[in-house]
């Protein structure tokens, strides 16, 4: 009986020490500052593809790093390299076609240079009444024919020309299309999730991936009025995780939310009007973030304290950063 009573007295004991010298600790934060707990979230990107289509490979895989610009995925392409020379021997088709059409042009031209040369002869005897109204309206007629002919001539040119823009057209949205076909990181950052798998059809603005934009960590907490009111963007914050605590990682507030949760239906008496909370997003330090970009974890529980008054100082136990960001 008396050991049983020893062991909850040395265990009471315990708990009474572990409140004193962390709970305690924590709780005497002085005036002028404002703490919340919540957990470290980071910007999610989704990697679609713009083309419908089998796909044929998934170079990364979950939890890799990547850099910006780094190929990602791969969709198969063989349709599109078959349109593509179908429309490359199209092209050359219409070049030649447009050839052929300024011969006859050529041809066309000196043939209406004969023809203007015997009209204005016939024009000139007609006038001398050399020769006959109707022998004079032949040459005419051969006159109107010969340009006529030109003209029609110089029209197969500009829709050989017209076809070939076309093409060239459709060549270069192929093209786009093929280079659409592979899926680039627009940002740095880790792969969170495979939505999609090799072989798989995939459909036009389908998801293959997602990427956490590790630059991007943050944590949200949320604040009653009385703190949030006082808060501005940019103000000098510390984010304690759980699986640090004995490190302040440097944030500033970059979000205050305008509208308030836990909203009562109805608003009276200042009691109630301080349980309006409003999200607030701490951002961590880019530098931070930097330095320490392949050990950024997301979903780590913590406490995010920040500062009410500029000018306040931070308390000892939060102001010990990483050695290296320390000035």
């Amino acid at each position: 009986m008396k050991k049983v009573l020893l062991f909850t007295f040395l265990v009471l004991v315990f708990i009474g020490l572990y409140f004193y010298f962390y709970i305690k600790k924590e709780s005497k934060i002085p005036e002028g500052f404002a703490y919340g707990n919540g957990r470290t979230q980071t910007t999610q990107v989704d990697i679609s593809s713009k083309l419908s289509g089998r796909l044929e490979d998934i170079v990364v895989q979950e939890g890799d790093l990547v850099e910006k610009n780094q190929l990602l995925a791969k969709i198969e392409i063989k349709e599109l390299n078959t349109k593509l020379q179908e429309a490359i021997a199209h092209k050359q088709q219409a070049i030649e076609n447009k050839k052929y059409t300024l011969e006859i042009v050529n041809q066309k031209e000196s043939e209406l240079s004969l023809v203007k040369k015997d009209f204005n002869r016939a024009n000139n005897l007609f006038k001398s009444k050399s020769i006959s109204l109707a022998e004079f309206q032949k040459r005419e007629t051969e006159l109107k024919n010969a340009q006529i002919s030109l003209n029609a001539a110089k029209t197969q040119v500009t829709s050989s020309e017209a076809t070939i823009s076309a093409l060239e057209a459709q060549i270069e949205t192929i093209k786009v299309n093929i280079e659409d076909s592979k899926l680039y990181s627009p940002i740095k950052g880790r792969v969170l999730y495979k939505i999609a798998q090799n072989g798989e059809i995939v459909a036009s603005g389908g998801k293959v991936l997602v990427i956490l934009d590790l630059m991007d960590t943050y944590m949200n907490i949320f604040l009653p009025t009385s703190q949030a009111g006082v808060i501005n963007i940019g103000s000098e914050a510390r984010i304690v995780l759980d699986a640090t605590s004995n490190i302040s990682i440097p944030a500033t507030v970059n979000f205050i939310s305008p509208l308030a949760q836990f909203t009562p239906k109805e608003i009276e008496t200042k009691e109630e009007r301080e349980k309006l909370m409003f999200r607030v997003k701490v951002k961590i330090d880019s530098n931070y973030l930097e330095k320490y970009y392949e050990s950024i974890k997301t979903g780590l529980p913590g406490v995010a304290y920040i500062k009410l008054d500029k000018n306040a100082v931070w308390p000892e136990h939060l102001n010990n950063l990483p050695k290296d960001l320390n000035k």
